[in-house]
C-alpha cells in the first residue's frame, strides 16, 4: 500500500474511533482497541524505517503525533507557541586507527593493541585528545555518604588517570547502586582526574563478553547541545577514557602492592578492593570528528480545571524513537519497527490524552503529554528536556512514563517500578485495582531498570516518578506472562521481528491504557502533590 494512502486509512480508523455518543459523555472513558492498533501500526510501519533519532521516519512520527494532540484540542507546549521542542544533538565518531594505549612501567613501553585489548570511544567534546598521566587504582570508584562507601579516601588523583573495575558491589541494593554506578564520572571528575580506565573482570566476561563489546565500537555516541551550541558534557576535564580487557589490564599492575589476580579474587569473594597508586604513567591518545542532527521532543498540555492547581502538571512521557535500519547483511528484514519498543508506550500515551479530553470534568491539575527522542541514544531527549523545561520543573509534581508496555498477553498484575520510593506507589495500585489489576513487586531488581528509562532524568531533578509496565502473571490458564515477556525480549527486543504482527492482545492495552489514564486522574485530583518518601535514597539526590 502507497504510503500516502496509510496515512489515509489511519486517519479514517482513527476518526472513527474517535466518535462517541453524546449520552455517554458523562460516563467514565475507556480506551478503544481499535485506536491503539491504529495508532501502533501506523508508527511501527515500515514506511517510517525504524524511527531513528535525527531520521525522516522519526520526523513523520513526530508530526503524526503533534497533529493528534493538535486534533484533540490539547494546547502546544513546545517551543514558540508549537508542539515542538527541537533539540540539536552532536554525534560523535572514533577516527579509524586514532586510538593509542601506551603504558610506562619505568621499565620501558608497552603498548596495548586496540580494539583486542582495549576499546575506547569519541570525545564529544573535542576533535583531538593526547593525556599523559600516572595512574591511580580507585576500586569500583564509588562514593556515598549513605552507604558509608568513599572509594577515594587517601587518594590523590588531582591531575591523574584513574583506574576502577567494572560494576558495583552485590550488597548494594540495586536500583541505588545502578544509580550511583552511573555517577563514576561524577565522582572522579570532582576529584580532578583527567582520565578513566574501566576493567573488564573475569566476572563480566561470563555476562557480556568483551568481543561483544568490540562489536559496538564503530556506533557514534551522541549528546545533546545547549542553546548555546554546547556538548551536554558536565565533566570536560576527562579527557581520556579506555576499557580494558582483563587479561590486558595484568599489565596496569605490575608495579602494584596488590596483583590484579587478587583484586579479581576479591571481587569474588564480594570483597570492595582498596586503591593505591599503581606507579605506571600511561598515554591515551584518539581522534573524533562530529556532525550535528536534530530531533524533536512533542509536547502538549491539558489545563487543569482549579485556578489554584492548574500551574502544577502531571507529566505523561513515551518515548517515539527507536534503533532505526540494521545493516546486518544475514538478515532479509532490516527494519527495526518498535512495535512493543516503543510504539505501544507512545500508542497508550495518546489513547489516555483523549480520554482525558473526553472526560466530563477535566483534572484540578494540568496534564502534560511529552513524547521524547533519542532514548535508545542515552535518555538524552528527556535529559533535555528535564534540563530545558517548558514548563517549570518545580510545577512538574510526577511523571508517569511508559516504556515498551509489552501487550502479547492478558495480564493480571502491573509493576510501577519506583513504586517504593514514593507515595506514587499507592496511587498505581488503587488505580489498577479499579480494574481488578494486582501493583506486584520488580520481578527482576538486579536489572535496576528504575534508572534505564525516560523518568530517570526526572527523578535526578528530584520528580517522584513511576514507570509502568505489565506484569508477570497472565488471567490466562495455563500461560506465563512472565515467559511471553521473557521470551519476547530474548527473541524480538531490539531485532526486526518487534513489529505489528506480533500477537498483540489490543484488548489488554484498553486495560492497561484504563490503568494509566486512573492513574493521572487520581495525581491530577489529589489535594497534596505526590512526594518521595522519607526513607528513600532518591529523596536526597542532590
Amino acid at each position: 500500500m502507497r504510503f500516502s494512502s496509510y496515512i489515509g486509512v489511519i486517519a479514517l480508523t482513527l476518526g472513527l474511533a474517535a466518535c462517541v455518543d453524546d449520552t455517554q459523555s458523562t460516563a467514565a472513558p475507556s480506551a478503544d482497541a481499535v485506536a491503539l492498533q491504529a495508532h501502533l501500526e501506523f508508527l511501527a510501519s515500515d514506511d517510517l524505517e525504524g524511527r531513528d533519532t535525527g531520521s525522516r521516519g522519526h520526523e513523520i512520527a513526530a508530526k503524526y503525533i503533534a497533529t493528534e494532540f493538535k486534533r484533540l484540542g490539547l494546547e502546544p507546549a513546545g517551543d514558540d507557541g508549537t508542539y515542538f521542542q527541537r533539540i540539536k544533538f552532536r554525534r560523535s565518531f572514533l577516527e579509524e586507527n586514532s586510538a593509542s594505549f601506551t603504558l610506562n612501567t619505568g621499565d620501558g613501553e608497552v603498548a596495548l593493541e586496540y580494539p583486542k585489548q582495549f576499546l575506547t570511544g569519541p570525545s564529544p567534546y573535542s576533535e583531538q585528545d593526547d593525556v599523559e598521566a600516572p595512574l591511580v587504582f580507585v576500586g569500583y570508584g564509588l562514593v556515598s555518604d549513605a552507604f558509608g562507601i568513599d572509594d577515594y579516601a587517601g587518594l590523590d588523583v588531582e591531575g591523574k588517570i584513574v583506574v576502577m573495575v567494572t560494576g558495583r558491589p552485590e550488597s548494594l541494593p540495586s536500583e541505588e547502586g545502578a544509580h550511583l554506578n552511573s555517577s563514576k564520572t561524577k565522582f572522579a571528575a570532582e576529584r580532578g582526574a583527567v582520565g578513566i580506565i574501566n576493567l573488564h573482570t573475569p566476572a563480566r566476561e561470563e555476562v557480556r563478553p568483551f568481543e561483544v563489546s568490540i562489536m559496538y565500537q564503530r556506533a557514534p555516541s551522541v549528546r545533546w547541545l545547549h542553546p548555546n551550541g554546547e556538548p551536554n558534557v558536565a565533566f570536560k576535564n576527562i579527557a581520556a577514557s579506555a576499557y580494558v580487557h582483563h587479561e590486558a589490564a595484568q599489565q596496569l599492575f605490575v608495579n602494584a602492592p596488590v596483583k590484579l589476580d587478587d583484586i579479581f579474587a576479591q571481587l569474588e569473594a564480594g570483597e570492595s578492593p582498596q586503591g593505591f597508586d599503581l606507579g605506571v604513567t600511561a598515554r591515551l591518545q584518539r581522534e573524533s570528528r562530529h556532525e550535528e542532527i536534530t530531533s524533536p521532543n512533542v509536547a502538549a498540555v491539558l489545563p487543569g480545571s482549579d485556578e489554584n492547581l492548574k500551574d502544577e502538571y502531571v507529566l505523561y512521557t513515551a518515548h517515539s524513537d527507536h534503533i532505526g535500519v540494521t545493516k546486518d547483511l544475514s538478515q532479509d528484514d532490516h527494519i527495526n519497527n518498535g512495535a512493543m519498543d516503543n510504539a505501544s508506550g507512545v500508542s497508550v500515551m495518546l489513547e489516555t490524552a483523549r480520554m482525558f479530553t473526553e472526560a466530563g470534568q477535566q483534572p484540578k491539575r494540568s496534564i502534560m503529554f511529552l513524547s521524547v527522542t533519542a532514548e535508545e541514544r542515552g535518555l538524552l531527549g528527556a535529559d533535555y528536556f528535564a534540563h530545558h523545561p517548558t514548563v517549570p520543573l518545580g510545577q512538574i509534581v510526577a511523571n508517569v512514563n511508559l516504556d515498551m508496555p509489552v501487550l502479547l498477553y492478558d495480564f493480571a498484575d502491573v509493576i510501577a517500578f519506583g513504586s517504593t520510593h514514593s507515595t506514587l506507589g499507592d496511587s498505581v495500585s488503587r488505580a489498577a485495582g479499579q480494574f481488578g489489576i494486582e501493583l506486584s513487586d520488580d520481578p527482576m531488581p538486579e536489572q535496576a531498570i528504575f534508572t534505564r528509562s525516560d523518568h530517570y532524568p526526572f527523578v535526578k531533578k528530584g520528580v517522584p516518578a513511576v514507570f509502568l509496565m505489565t506484569g508477570f502473571t497472565s488471567k490466562t490458564e495455563g500461560e506465563d506472562g512472565g515467559e511471553v515477556w521473557g521470551t519476547f525480549f530474548a527473541e524480538h527486543y531490539h531485532r526486526p521481528s518487534d513489529q505489528p504482527d506480533l500477537p498483540i492482545n489490543y484488548e489488554a492495552g484498553v486495560t492497561f491504557t484504563n490503568i494509566n489514564y486512573a492513574i493521572g486522574q487520581e495525581i491530577g485530583n489529589q489535594v497534596e502533590r505526590p512526594r518521595w518518601l522519607e526513607e528513600s535514597f532518591f529523596s536526597q539526590l542532590d
